[in-house]
């Protein structure tokens, strides 16, 4: 039961990661980096500061009794973790929500996966390697999966690259304002990578949710403490960059710009923030009942790469595509959902 349990949080935060994007979509009149930073005030600040005060007591004292290293490298892992989350929205922005969440979710998954038995092999003395996973039931069934996962990526670059030749510019951009084959790729295998760095930000700051648990707080919500440093560090990022692209492109006058929709577009955006935000606090109770390991996070991404495809597809970004394209992006998200499949039962055997 605590399983299934486990699975429905997993779903509910992949449901709100895979739609997050939707609300920016209603934003009229501003640039990118005005959007996404304004959205991300409320992702990686108001709303994991209110989570903490909601749910974990005395959350601001745990912070403050935490030892100095462990706050830096939670922080610090935030901030790599807030490059992945910066190129993931390039990622939405130049390659639509299903292929940009599919190429990018899948490189999330494999390097999930990889890098702790990677970095166990190169500066521990911890058995359960990389080498050792050759050796292994588990091993085989996670380097399967991230095979797998490849080629799922391999597929869906495939349809991206079948989209751009069959589709004029008006009609590549009428569903993807920005729609570009190359950046997205680029952006997505960063965003993948480096977002990875979430999972191992939450093992660094596990001695804030031990604190928050044996400060009475429900053991659902005690990740949420860690959150609010590592949000901290995904805001340090993104707040730069965005200033930069605010400077560079004359954009700072979107905050105030009468000519479009103010109010509506401050509300989409704080929704759109409100709702991503929302993977992490469900994610967190899905991961205490089930574990913080790669199973809890390869679970997590397979939701988001389904349901981010379905939507792909109701807005209909792959419209007027040959059938052979679509039926190409379909497989290629079905093989990537296979893999993560793979990685997360392997995950789930013994040593």
């Amino acid at each position: 039961m605590q399983a299934l349990l486990g699975v429905l949080f997993h779903f509910i935060g992949g449901f709100a990661s895979g739609s997050f994007y939707i609300p920016y979509k209603k934003v009229k009149g501003w640039s990118w980096e005005s959007y996404w930073i304004v959205g991300g005030i409320f992702s990686w600040l108001v709303v994991p500061l209110f989570a903490a005060w909601l749910t974990v007591p005395g959350f601001l004292d745990i912070i403050g009794g935490t030892e100095g290293p462990v706050l830096f490298w939670t922080w610090f892992l935030g901030v790599l973790w807030g490059i992945g989350g910066l190129t993931f929205g390039l990622s939405m922005r130049y390659l639509g929500m299903s292929l940009g969440m599919a190429v990018a979710l899948g490189f999330c998954s494999a390097f999930g996966a990889l890098i702790p038995p990677i970095y166990r092999q190169l500066f521990t003395s911890d058995s359960n390697t990389l080498s050792a996973m050759f050796h292994t039931s588990r091993g085989i069934y996670v380097l399967s999966g991230v095979a797998v996962c490849l080629v799922g990526i391999a597929i869906c670059g495939r349809a991206g690259m079948m989209k751009e030749k069959e589709l004029s510019e008006e009609q590549k951009t009428a569903s993807i304002q920005e729609f570009n084959l190359r950046k997205g790729l680029v952006v997505a295998i960063i965003s993948g990578i480096l977002s990875a760095c979430m999972s191992f930000a939450i093992s660094a700051g596990n001695s804030m949710g031990k604190a928050a648990v044996a400060n009475n707080a429900n053991p659902l919500f005690k990740n949420n403490v860690i959150f609010v440093i590592i949000m901290l560090g995904g805001l340090t990022t993104n707040f730069i960059w965005c200033m930069i692209l605010n400077s560079r492109n004359r954009s700072f006058g979107d905050y105030t710009n009468k000519e479009t929709p103010l109010v509506k577009n401050y509300l989409f955006a704080a929704i759109a923030g409100t709702t991503w935000f929302l993977q992490f606090f469900f994610y967190g109770m899905g991961e205490s009942k089930l574990g913080n390991d790669a199973s809890s996070w390869i679970l997590h991404m397979a939701f988001i790469i389904l349901i981010s495809g379905m939507w792909g597809f109701v807005l209909k970004e792959w419209k007027n595509a040959s059938r052979k394209t679509f039926v190409t992006i379909s497989l290629g998200i079905f093989t990537i959902i296979l893999s993560v499949v793979l990685v997360g039962y392997g995950n789930s055997l013994d040593y």
